[in-house]
C-alpha cells in the first residue's frame, strides 16, 4: 500500500483524543512509508493529520475544491495540493490517488465519503479495501447500525464482512495492507 485516501473531520470535535489519535495516525503512516491522501484542509482533524505526517517527513496529498480555497481552508503546506471543481469530483481524485479508504473519527461528510468509496467496491467500480478506525469505539454504533441493515435484507453479510474495523491503528493498516497487495491495482498519479 503506497497510499491511503483518510477521511476525517474539518472540525476538532469535542474529545481531545480524536486529536492525538489522528496526530497518531499521521505520525505512523509516515514512518511506514504510506502517503496520505486527503480532503486538504488546514483546520480541525484534517490539519492534525496533514501536520503530523508532514512533520514526520511523510507524503501528504490533499485534494480540495476550488470554493474551499477561496474560503481559506486550503493547506497550502503539503506535498502536492490538487484542486478541483466539485465535491464528487474531490472523491474521485482522492479514489485514483489511494490504493486503500480510511475513515477516522468525523461527521456527516466523513460518512459520505466513506459510504460512497465503499459503494464503489461493492458494485466493482475498484476494488481497493475500504475501512473504518474504530479507536475507543467511535465508530461502534454506525457499525451496529450496518449490521441492523443487514439483519434487514439489504445489505449482505459479505459486504460487511469485506469492510475493514479495527480498534488498532497497527491492525487497521495490516489489514488494509494486506488486502490492497490482493486487488493489484496501485494508485494512479505521480
Amino acid at each position: 500500500m503506497r497510499r491511503l485516501a483518510v477521511f476525517l473531520a474539518s472540525s476538532d470535535g469535542h474529545d481531545p483524543a480524536h486529536a492525538e489519535l489522528t496526530a497518531a495516525v499521521g505520525t505512523e503512516l509516515a514512518r511506514r512509508g504510506i502517503g496520505i491522501v486527503y480532503g486538504g484542509g488546514r483546520r480541525g482533524l484534517m490539519g492534525v493529520l496533514a501536520d503530523s505526517a508532514l512533520k514526520a517527513g511523510g507524503e501528504v496529498i490533499g485534494v480540495i475544491p476550488r470554493t474551499m480555497v477561496d474560503r481559506e481552508w486550503a493547506h497550502e503546506g503539503v506535498t502536492e495540493l490538487h484542486l478541483c471543481d466539485t465535491m464528487h469530483e474531490r472523491k474521485s481524485l482522492m479514489a485514483d490517488h489511494a490504493d486503500a479508504f480510511l475513515a477516522l473519527p468525523g461527521g456527516l461528510g466523513t460518512l459520505e465519503e466513506i459510504f460512497e468509496v465503499w459503494s464503489w467496491r461493492q458494485l466493482g467500480f475498484h476494488a481497493k479495501p475500504v475501512g473504518f478506525l474504530d479507536a475507543g469505539g467511535f465508530w461502534a454504533p454506525t457499525v451496529q447500525a450496518l449490521q441492523g441493515i443487514v439483519d434487514a435484507g439489504f445489505l449482505s453479510a459479505s459486504t460487511l464482512d469485506d469492510l475493514v474495523v479495527a480498534t488498532e491503528l497497527s491492525d487497521a493498516l495490516d489489514e488494509l495492507g494486506d488486502r490492497s497487495s490482493r486487488t493489484h491495482q496501485p494508485a494512479h498519479g505521480g
